[in-house]
């Protein structure tokens, strides 16, 4: 927003914070926020992008999609692509969603961006019918069952509804819960790094080099392990419902977490 005035960028910007704040809780006030920025810096791409955020999250794909398209020629960032999909598939054009998600090379995209790309693509299969290409779509790296970033619970999710389409309960049944167990870890991790104490029952603190093991399940602050925890390599085991699931907050890309299933039957 350099090219605006002070006090436009100001205002600009107190739209924008607000439009951020309130988009989970109230998404209509948050595209009027982001509307407001936008007629005051329609040129800026951050502003074209919240306005396709919160159209989106208010249902308006049409306007979604013009203003991401708006986004990609202003910025020539494919950032927002996944979203592309999902509104195509929003405005009933699922061919044209597929379309538009192949034909961009994934290796340029962000590992982030890559993965919500692979789910989009997949809701795009199920717009079709295609549920055996829909699981295709998710056949990726990232799905590794054992392992968990920041975007492994939505993509989990995504395999466990297109394995219910196939009619596989059982299976989704298993990744709905590795959804969950991850989504578990990753908010302890994330209060690690905060500096918080966090309270989790059945959690343990293991540190190859410190051996600092806290069974009482009280995550200690991080000045607390400055002696015997190595400077960002901060990793944790949670063990939940028999699954013990490591968290390496340093990890490229995302909070990683490794599981090592335990057989409890």
């Amino acid at each position: 927003m350099k090219t605006l005035s002070k006090d436009n960028a100001d205002n600009v910007a107190r739209h924008l914070a607000m439009a951020a704040r309130v988009i989970d809780e109230d998404p209509e006030l948050a595209h009027q926020h982001a509307l407001a920025a936008s007629r005051s810096a329609g040129r800026v791409g951050v502003v074209r992008e919240t306005v396709a955020i919160t159209a989106y999250a208010v249902g308006d794909f049409a306007l979604a999609l013009r203003e991401l398209r708006t986004h990609r020629r202003i910025t020539g960032s494919d950032d927002q692509l996944p979203l592309i999909v999902d509104s195509e598939r929003g405005v009933g054009r699922p061919d044209r969603a597929l379309e538009e998600g192949r034909a961009v090379d994934r290796s340029t995209l962000s590992v982030p961006v890559r993965v919500q790309l692979a789910i989009a693509m997949s809701g795009a299969r199920l717009d079709l019918g295609q549920a055996d290409r829909a699981l295709q779509e998710l056949e990726i790296p990232e799905a590794d069952p054992d392992r968990a970033f920041e975007w492994s619970p939505a993509l989990f999710s995504a395999r466990a509804a297109v394995l219910e389409e196939l009619g596989r309960a059982d299976e989704a049944e298993e990744w709905e819960r590795r959804a969950s167990i991850a989504a578990d870890a990753l908010d302890a991790a994330a209060g690690v790094a905060d500096r918080e104490v966090i309270v989790v029952e059945e959690i343990e603190l293991i540190d190859d080099e410190g051996g600092v093991d806290v069974a009482s399940g009280v995550i200690p602050l991080e000045e607390d392990r400055q002696d015997s925890v190595e400077s960002g390599g901060d990793e944790h085991v949670v063990d939940v419902d028999g699954e013990n699931t490591s968290v390496d907050a340093n990890a490229d890309g995302g909070d990683d977490v490794s599981s090592d299933e335990e057989d409890a039957r």
